[in-house]
């Protein structure tokens, strides 16, 4: 186990691990002086499921058991690729967004699907998880899709209607919306049925 030692002004190191030795005693103390556990947690700040753990430690593995347990290593495979991580801070560097829409930016526009989340987890590794108190939003420029040549290219759009008759029936109709690309001229018209 990796432990940090702490020299005091008398000479006296202290490691990682006797620290955590020692609050544990100190809490297990406390409390059988209180003789109330949830008061003695309260006052160190300790979950009493914690303190029952270390309590089964103890008795399971003696003095070893104080000592805490090696966090879970992590796993460089669930690592995002760099090339996302780089996408994720250029935009963070130029556009003042947040996670939430630098997930869907990326999702939008480059096909990339990455949750809100990791999104966050990336900033924080590389410390830009807080947003300037100064900074605006600014609108992400993109390029509308057009063509340059009338009659190229029309798009198609159906939206579904429902009017209510005079005897209470619902009436279903269908709009169909055109429009040229070029010079975005609309003409629509409705029909009784989808095809």
């Amino acid at each position: 186990m990796v432990c940090c030692a702490i020299q005091f002004s008398g000479g006296h190191v202290m490691t990682q691990a006797q620290r955590d030795i020692t609050r544990k005693l100190r809490v297990f103390s406390s409390a059988q002086q209180i003789g109330n556990v949830s008061k003695a947690c309260r006052y160190f700040s300790v979950g009493r499921q914690s303190f029952y753990e270390w309590k089964k430690a103890y008795a399971d593995r003696g003095e070893p058991g104080r000592i805490n347990s090696k966090p879970c290593p992590r796993n460089p495979a669930l690592r995002t690729p760099p090339a996302i991580e780089e996408k994720v801070l250029h935009l963070r560097r130029t556009y003042p967004l947040g996670q939430t829409s630098i997930s869907r930016y990326l999702e939008r526009y480059h096909r990339i699907k990455i949750s809100y989340r990791f999104v966050y987890l990336i900033l924080v590794r590389h410390g830009m998880n807080r947003l300037p108190r100064n900074a605006k939003e600014r609108a992400v420029q993109t390029h509308r899709y057009e063509k340059q040549v009338p009659g190229h290219h029309i798009q198609v759009d159906v939206k579904l209607l429902i009017f209510e008759a005079p005897d209470e029936k619902k009436i279903r109709r269908f709009q169909y919306t055109a429009m040229d690309d070029a010079t975005r001229v609309k003409a629509l018209r409705i029909y009784r049925k989808h095809t």
